[in-house]
């Protein structure tokens, strides 16, 4: 395992998108027990799309146009549903006291949606680990889950400080009800934002 593709795995984890960005608005909501479930859901939601890479699926959706245009709009459908629950004060920044067992499942499941309705993180990782795979590599299937495993674990402990940050914040948001309001608008306008961006993206 190269230096190469720990930096370039971390860089890409930390960068902002869905999965941050529903982690942030959990720990802001819910708290930090909450913030890392949601942390683990968008781990999980990238099960799939590596099995896909190692598939072969992933393939097939970099070469049916029709296919990734129906994956694609499934994404986009969901991420501006997130947008307007949250506006509605119904989703990602519903502000709760304690986390339920059933309210941990539906910060989970959202969370491993968001992931899997991504049709880029499947051509990511079609594209992606193969660069840091010898070609002699006498086992490039175990390679590969090797380097999937470290990249999930790089997601996931990147996600939960995300998210613990958020918790630490928390009493200052959502003891100001101004401050809550412009959180939610903006949350609910990134969302919006992304779900425009992976509207417009192409295989």
């Amino acid at each position: 395992m190269s230096l190469e593709f720990l930096i370039t795995s971390f860089i890409v984890v930390a960068s902002p998108g869905t999965g941050v960005l529903y982690t942030l608005a959990a720990g802001l909501a819910r708290g930090s027990r909450a913030s890392t479930v949601a942390a683990f859901g968008c781990t999980l939601g990238i099960v799939p799309h590596m099995a896909a890479a190692i598939l072969g699926l992933a393939a097939l959706l970099h070469a049916s146009a029709l296919a990734f245009e129906i994956f694609k709009y499934l994404g986009v459908g969901y991420l501006l549903w997130m947008g307007w629950s949250t506006l509605r004060e119904q989703g990602a920044l519903r502000i709760e006291k304690e986390v339920s067992a059933r309210s941990a499942l539906q910060v989970t499941a959202h969370a491993i949606l968001i992931n899997i309705l991504n049709p880029k993180l499947s051509i990511f990782f079609l594209a992606f680990l193969p660069q840091f795979i010898a070609a002699d590599e006498a086992q490039p299937l175990a390679a590969m889950l090797t380097l999937s495993g470290v990249f999930m674990l790089m997601t996931f402990a990147v996600f939960v400080v995300y998210g613990l940050f958020a918790a630490a914040v928390r009493e200052h948001v959502i003891s100001r009800p101004y401050v809550l309001t412009w959180m939610r608008r903006s949350f609910a306008g990134a969302f919006a934002v992304l779900g425009a961006r992976l509207a417009l993206a192409e295989r």
